[in-house]
């Protein structure tokens, strides 16, 4: 039944690019957001560090692309968040995968503050790292970019409050504003995380490429809050994330507990016939609503 799911993908997918096509180029990238590309293209090569912040969820449909457009740097660091929502097992697997690539990857949940404190002093050693090779500069920056919705707002205020305590300084605190909603953030700004070296974040706006053709990347970007919510499309979507649920290894688990039939929710899930009152005549599957 796994074998369904890119069809679902592909149907919420066209159903997106549709929509961007309608209005005659894509709604997530306006002239505000090219704007922000170039600003962050100028950036680069002036920051320490770059923090490539990816969902963990999705760690290779994340990707940022405009990091393309530059070399490749043993400074970049990817930063898996929002792990708290993301399988942990498969979590692990990704984090092996990138260490098998040669690349720099931390896990990290922004809402977490002893995860925050564990990616503050992963950070602080890597500055360390740079100083002790003979690095002159009295401040370091960091710059955390990446697609919209990944939490990269959330980190630099948590970076900075955590960072701010660690040091006992004392002042008005900044806050960047987060939302569920993709493409809140407007500008680059400045956070100080860490004193003796002053050690700066910088939060950037979210950037997705001006065209996406990859159906299925545009359904998993949809999914999981980097595109706007739209009004076309809402039942597919809701079908692909139904399709994903009834396949996952924990939904197996519970419907044979449950006496669910085999597949039976897979198969509603993507033929687009799923109903709420087919599933009130199935044996009744104990649940856990805190999950």
């Amino acid at each position: 039944m796994k074998s369904l799911l890119p069809s679902v993908a592909h149907k919420i997918g066209t159903a997106i690019k549709n929509i961007a096509e309608n209005k005659s180029s894509s709604w997530w990238y306006t002239p505000h957001a090219a704007a922000a590309a170039h600003a962050i293209s100028e950036r680069i090569p002036l920051v320490d560090f770059i923090l490539e912040v990816r969902d963990a969820r999705i760690p290779l449909s994340s990707k940022f692309k405009l990091l393309k457009k530059h070399a490749t740097s043993t400074r970049r660091i990817i930063v898996l968040n929002k792990t708290d929502l993301a399988s942990r097992s498969q979590v692990k697997q990704w984090m092996d995968y990138f260490e098998g690539q040669d690349d720099i990857a931390f896990r990290v949940n922004s809402h977490n503050r002893d995860s925050i404190k564990e990616f503050l002093t992963f950070l602080q050693a890597r500055v360390r790292e740079l100083i002790n090779t003979g690095y002159s500069r009295h401040t370091i920056t960091l710059m955390l970019v990446g697609i919209p919705n990944v939490g990269k707002s959330a980190l630099a205020n948590s970076l900075h409050l955590i960072g701010r305590i660690s040091a006992a300084e004392k002042g008005r605190l900044k806050h960047a504003v987060v939302t569920p909603q993709p493409g809140e953030t407007k500008n680059i700004s400045s956070f100080k995380i860490a004193s003796h070296p002053n050690i700066y974040v910088l939060d950037t706006p979210g950037i997705l490429p001006p065209h996406i053709l990859d159906a299925e990347l545009c359904c998993k970007l949809a999914l999981t809050g980097a595109i706007q919510e739209c009004l076309d499309g809402e039942v597919e979507l809701a079908q692909y994330f139904l399709a994903i649920l009834t396949t996952s290894d924990e939904f197996k688990k519970w419907a044979k507990l449950g006496g669910i039939e085999k597949d039976m929710l897979v198969v509603t899930a993507t033929d687009g016939e799923f109903d709420l009152e087919k599933t009130h005549k199935m044996k009744h599957c104990v649940t856990d609503h805190t999950q």
